[in-house]
């Protein structure tokens, strides 16, 4: 019986020490067993130190070579994010297995699927929305003068250095293993990921690993002779150069046969270049101008053609607006170099979706059926219009 109590005693003490060593962590329970209990630990690989993670910019955008990521303010949720950096919301939570309703924790990072590019001090949306303020009935476009724009902040600058491994959370894994996988420490992976207290992780998260603090090494000072040496020469110095083999028998004779007639020369005449290729910006339909640039009254030109005929973008560029009159009428802006953009009013059976890349020359929309066909067609230099003719000619 002595013996009994005394064993029971010995279980009593053991577990009051295990409850004493787990309550003096204060980080979570590490049920990977991979902290420092009975003095086993397998996480001496992974404290090596890492760089802080990059600034974001205004919208919480961090912009890598390949990808992009948003930051979660606090109180976002997945639908907050979407809007701020221009997403579907459904495209962002689907992506990161999500719903649009979730809150997020302050820090947390989302992948975005696609590129949204970088911070611009252009709203293109309001551009879009005012291009047409409404259609008279004898079948112009009357346009408003935009208001200045707001001032934004300035970009973060982009991260330097090497591109964070982005890995997706398998099913099993825990915050832990990622760390051990990565030979990082799993507080750094929580700080650059905005994980909770508990290093809790979801399957299908994309989680940036941290990236390795690892200076460059400083160049080393040549080493000074050793006492007595004389002759110290660099490595190949005073070895021979071998002779080439061209240089010691002479080439053979080679018999040329003269040609008995001489070649036809090439015709290099280049055809005369158009019109359309010489100006700064192509036609966006080929037509007949119903109505000409007015300042503040017609903030562009209208050019009428055959229902159904192609409109294609006069410049090359990227796709930074599709949205709506009061009509429900489609408007494409486009953004080109030196802070250009178009503007196709007025149209119908888009081809093309916000953020795609487009040629000179490309169609992109076609015009309406009925007494509607024509393209209202704006040139503005940041938020104020100019006339379109100049860049046509």
């Amino acid at each position: 019986m002595r013996a009994v109590s005394k064993s029971a005693m010995r279980r009593c003490a053991t577990g009051v020490a295990a409850l004493a060593i787990l309550a003096g962590c204060e980080g979570p329970l590490d049920y990977d067993l991979r902290g420092q209990i009975g003095g086993f630990s397998t996480t001496g690989a992974a404290q090596s130190a890492t760089a802080s993670r990059p600034t974001p910019d205004a919208r919480g955008v961090i912009t890598y070579p390949n990808y992009q990521v948003a930051v979660a303010r606090r109180g976002d949720t997945v639908r907050d994010v979407a809007a701020r950096v221009g997403l579907p919301e459904s495209e962002l939570s689907r992506f990161n297995g999500l719903q649009t309703t979730d809150t997020l924790r302050e820090g947390e990072i989302l992948a975005l699927p696609r590129s949204v590019g970088a911070a611009s001090g252009v709203d293109i949306a309001s551009i879009a929305g005012s291009a047409i303020d409404q259609a008279p009935a004898t079948g112009g476009v009357q346009t408003t003068t935009l208001e200045p724009a707001k001032p934004v902040a300035a970009p973060a600058p982009a991260p330097t250095g090497p591109e964070p491994i982005q890995h997706k959370v398998k099913r099993g894994e825990t915050a832990y293993t990622i760390s051990r996988l990565y030979q990082v420490p799993v507080e750094s992976l929580a700080e650059w990921n905005g994980l909770g207290p508990d290093f809790a992780i979801r399957e299908g998260q994309y989680l940036l690993i941290p990236v390795k603090n690892q200076p460059a090494p400083r160049g080393a000072a040549p080493a000074a002779p050793a006492a007595g040496a004389t002759n110290v020469t660099q490595p190949g110095e005073g070895s021979p150069t071998p002779t080439p083999p061209s240089a010691t028998q002479p080439l053979p004779d080679e018999q040329v046969e003269p040609r008995s007639e001489a070649p036809e020369a090439p015709d290099v005449t280049a055809e005369a270049p158009s019109n359309a290729s010489r100006s700064a910006l192509a036609l966006p339909v080929t037509g007949k101008t119903i109505r000409t640039y007015e300042k503040g009254k017609n903030e562009g030109i209208d050019i009428a053609a055959a229902p159904g005929t192609p409109v294609k973008a006069a410049d090359a560029g990227t796709v930074a607006a599709i949205t709506a009159d009061a009509d429900q009428v489609p408007i494409i802006v486009i953004k080109h170099k030196n802070d250009l953009l178009t503007v196709y009013a007025n149209v119908d059976d888009i081809t093309v979706k916000k953020g795609d890349r487009v040629k000179r020359g490309q169609q992109i929309a076609a015009l309406r059926g009925g007494d509607n066909a024509y393209v209202h067609f704006e040139v503005r230099k940041g938020f104020e219009s100019v006339n379109p003719e100049p860049y046509l000619q």
